[in-house]
């Protein structure tokens, strides 16, 4: 394996843009959503109409997810929806949570960033992942699964580079650019990077503002930042990566029993498998349901959550995330 070579951006260190932790109070909690399926498809009078409620409603962001064919061939592209995200709405931040960067050239994404930003200044957050519980959603991007990871670090190290609008070169193993540029220049744009294991944990530490956690407890949470800060340190960083964010499935209704109906069924028929797996590390009832159960995190280090409602109607989604960021800041 040939070694990489890179050159240009020199600024390219990670940093937290303008949405980022520094403006998020001490001690304060920030909570967004994701809006349900298939509103983007209902046309922009209600796409506008919700993000209105949200915001209303006092929640911090919405997100949006990315996939180009999973499982079935589903998907919607996480920067297609984040677009129209921000055009529907004059304020609101738009958090990718996750956006499959290795399945993409970093120059073609290092474009279409810097235009989301000229058209929001200031308002996207960028989170990425390897992506992989369908294999073949990689292999068919023709992109071998067993290379997702040293891929991504190939993709964050340009794009990062891009971002600060520098001419860049770099000789690595899957990516080869020379002088590449992209002008103008977006503002800081957060980089959040998921991923479960210790190998995505480090890469937070080496390229990302932050981790985007998802399936672990509390107790696993606090142990990964700390890793992404040992490892920060390792790598010369000045600026420790600290937005650290929980991406957490729940149920939102009257009851447990109610809100476990909403939940278990989008869960198994979008990844085909048993709510089950899944279950432990998903909240299900009422506002004060979920919210005893995200506290932990909250003790942990985790100022901010990504939380996917499933209620019986969108405006309870919206009402009980709501309820769910009002009780988090009695924590």
């Amino acid at each position: 394996m040939k070694e990489a070579s890179v050159s240009g951006g020199a600024a390219a260190s990670p940093g937290v843009g303008p949405a980022g932790a520094a403006d998020c109070a001490p001690g304060s909690v920030r909570v967004g959503m994701f809006p349900p399926v298939g509103l983007l498809e209902q046309g922009p009078e209600t796409v506008r109409a919700f993000l209105a409620q949200v915001s209303d409603a006092g929640l911090d962001h919405v997100c949006c997810g990315d996939h180009v064919s999973f499982v079935a061939g589903a998907g919607f592209d996480g920067m297609v929806q984040a677009t129209a995200l921000v055009m529907a709405h004059p304020a609101l931040p738009i958090h990718t949570g996750v956006y499959l960067l290795p399945l993409r050239h970093p120059v073609l994404v290092a474009r279409q960033l810097a235009d989301v930003d000229r058209l929001s200044p200031g308002r996207l957050t960028f989170g990425v992942g390897v992506g992989g519980e369908d294999r073949r959603e990689v292999s068919n991007c023709g992109v071998d699964p067993a290379t997702r990871g040293a891929r991504m670090d190939e993709c964050l190290t340009v794009l990062r580079r891009l971002l600060t609008g520098a001419a860049v070169s770099f000789h690595g193993v899957f990516i080869d650019v020379e002088e590449a540029m992209i002008s103008p220049a977006p503002a800081p744009i957060p980089i959040m990077i998921g991923g479960r294991s210790d190998a995505a944990v480090r890469r937070v530490g080496r390229l990302g503002d932050g981790w985007l956690g998802v399936w672990n407890s509390a107790r696993r949470f606090a142990a990964a930042t700390g890793l992404a800060a040992e490892e920060a340190a390792r790598a010369g960083r000045a600026d420790l990566p600290s937005r650290h964010a929980m991406q957490v499935w729940c149920g939102l209704a009257d009851s447990r029993e109610a809100a476990r109906g909403c939940l278990a069924p989008v869960m198994e028929a979008y990844y085909q498998l048993p709510f089950e797996r899944f279950e432990r590390y998903c909240p299900y009832g009422t506002a004060e349901d979920v919210a005893e159960f995200l506290a932990p995190y909250v003790a942990a280090g985790c100022a901010e959550f990504n939380l996917i409602p499933q209620s019986p109607g969108p405006g309870q989604a919206i009402s009980g995330v709501a309820a769910v960021k009002k009780l988090l800041a009695r924590t």
